[in-house]
């Protein structure tokens, strides 16, 4: 029940906190789902259809390397084991992994890597994932999160359905300047308050004055 609702809720929040700084990429997911659904108000983002947003799919993945839902995670060896860089770890030894800082690492993501841009998942228009161990958001191995592929799904849905018909402005509250509460995801202290204002939708912008 955790991982289901707490970490989709989390991601959302900080997906639409930065998409509030960043309009121009609501206006590339528009955009996006006009040209794969053919239909302007994104009433026909069928399952199938969502799997061919490869951009919404990157804005989403870029959210969650600045903003993972569970922001470190811990692991215990079973028994004496060494890690690929030669460094031993004894049995019982708890080793653990923080996915917020990792998102946040120049020597991982580059001089760019305090900047939301969904572009650097990107090849020729086709989202490329990246090794599970540079992004471990949904961990890797043998303990990879069986509710992957369905949690991006619903989050993908969500965006989709949101964007098309809504716009989001976050109200006194920036992604440059998160507030963390205590807890084993990652939630805003004082929550995410914003402004949501309705869109016209497209069939209604096309439609002659009468």
């Amino acid at each position: 029940m955790l991982a289901g609702r707490d970490t989709v809720a989390s991601a959302l929040t900080a997906f639409f906190l930065l998409l509030s700084d960043h309009p121009d990429v609501a206006t590339a997911i528009r955009d996006e789902v006009s040209r794969v659904t053919g239909d302007g108000d994104g009433h026909a983002a069928t399952s199938e259809k969502l799997k061919d947003m490869h951009y919404v799919h990157a804005a989403l993945h870029e959210c969650m390397r600045l903003f993972p839902p569970v922001q470190f995670d811990s692991k215990f060896a079973a028994g004496d084991d060494m890690l690929p860089d030669g460094t031993f770890v004894a049995r019982g030894t708890r080793v653990t992994y923080h996915a917020y800082a990792m998102g946040r690492m120049e020597s991982v993501w580059g001089p760019d890597c305090a900047e939301f841009r969904p572009g650097r998942w990107l090849h020729d228009g086709r989202f490329v994932p990246e090794s599970p161990y540079r992004y471990p958001v949904f961990q890797g191995g043998v303990r990879v999160c069986i509710g992957r592929e369905l949690a991006i799904m619903e989050m993908k849905s969500v965006i989709v359905s949101v964007v098309q018909s809504f716009d989001i402005e976050a109200v006194s509250r920036s992604s440059h300047r998160p507030k963390f509460a205590p807890g084993l995801t990652a939630t805003f202290a004082g929550g995410v308050p914003v402004r949501v204002r309705r869109r016209a939708r497209a069939s209604d912008e096309l439609r002659p004055p009468s």
